[in-house]
């Protein structure tokens, strides 16, 4: 897994369900994936130790790790446990 890039929620975010990661304004984001296809406005990442889909639109990116962009249709999906 490379990371693409870092940024900042620039509001709080609780998801639906377990598949999504939480975060407050100000926190920092991990981006690890961009999912295409569906739910192309979703980013896959991380904050803290917790891992998650959360919507792109709500991170302010503030520092690129890689040029290369890891994309993932959207039928690769998080499983609940």
């Amino acid at each position: 897994t490379v990371l693409m890039c870092r940024g900042k929620a620039i509001q709080d975010f609780k998801g639906p369900d377990c598949r999504f990661v939480n975060f407050k304004k100000g926190e920092a984001v991990y981006v690890y994936y961009k999912l295409i296809g569906e739910s192309t406005e979703l980013w896959a990442g991380s904050v803290g130790s917790d891992f998650g889909y959360f919507p792109k639109d709500l991170l302010e990116i503030n520092h690129n790790y890689s040029n290369e962009e890891l994309e993932l249709p959207t039928d690769v999906s998080l499983i609940c446990y």
